[in-house]
């Protein structure tokens, strides 16, 4: 069973730690397969790591693995581990379906990732996206760790602009108006942690000498989605049999951040225009 008070605190702020879900043996297993399962340097041709571009960033090496389940049985087991579905499903009231893995490496001296939304990516229509972000190593401020912004799991997808490519090795980001301010979250390897897809998230620069930042992330759509961004096809159920769903558009309208009675709102009247 997990603990009420989790599941109202996921509901109050858009995400929740669960301390310790995977053993230090897995997690050690895990972090060695991907070590040995990871992408060569990237390509000038690879849209993925197009912000990757001087011989000297640590990301040369370690770039991100994107979706190594439709290859790798290690990575798809891990998707559809029944943990992660026990959590999700008492977190959103429903089992989800499974859509992504990635494997980020971060290295020493590497960049961080610019605030985001991951609903402006998976697009699933109708609810929303729920990541599972897991530890491999022990995340802090110093390696890179992962930085969220409670509260904003009820705003919309936001309307995003240029990030800034010398702290960030991805090229979006979103406004926050007085008030909202991101938070790190510090965690142990083997923790996993949930988030809504509307979350505004990011990570910090890695500024160690000589410490990774693993980690291993699921991304699910919610329960009653019917539809998810081309990108995320097959989707599964989480006894890993593929479901047929619907292709969702992207670009559209997205939100915007006005002021309401003297308090900041996100309201759905922009026009989204990046792909």
């Amino acid at each position: 069973m997990i603990d009420p008070q989790m599941v109202e605190q996921y509901q109050q702020q858009g995400y929740v730690v669960a301390k310790g879900l995977f053993s230090p043996e897995e997690t050690i297993a895990l972090r060695d397969h991907f070590m040995t399962y990871r992408p060569a340097a990237p390509s000038d041709s690879d849209g993925r790591n197009k912000n990757i571009t001087e011989e000297t960033d640590p990301l040369k090496l370690y770039s991100r693995l994107m979706m190594p389940h439709r290859f790798d049985e290690v990575a798809l087991k891990w998707l559809i581990d029944p943990r992660i579905n026990t959590w999700i499903t008492a977190l959103e009231g429903s089992e989800p379906y499974a859509v992504q893995t990635m494997v980020y490496y971060k290295p020493a001296g590497s960049r961080g990732q610019a605030l985001h939304q991951d609903q402006f990516y998976v697009r699933a229509q109708p609810g929303t996206c729920v990541a599972a972000w897991m530890a491999l190593d022990r995340c802090d401020e110093e390696n890179g760790c992962l930085e969220v912004v409670p509260g904003t799991h009820n705003i919309p997808v936001l309307c995003t602009k240029d990030a800034d490519l010398t702290q960030s090795f991805t090229s979006d980001t979103v406004d926050l108006p007085e008030g909202y301010k991101p938070v790190p979250v510090v965690m142990e390897a083997g923790d996993v942690l949930f988030f809504n897809g509307q979350v505004v998230h990011g990570s910090f620069p890695n500024t160690s000498k000589d410490r990774f930042r693993r980690a291993l992330i699921g991304h699910y759509v919610v329960g009653e989605a019917r539809a998810v961004s081309e990108w995320y096809h097959p989707v599964l159920r989480m006894d890993g049999t593929p479901v047929d769903f619907g292709v969702s558009e992207r670009g559209g309208k997205c939100g915007v951040w006005v002021e309401r009675d003297g308090q900041p709102v996100a309201e759905v009247i922009g026009v989204e225009t990046r792909q």
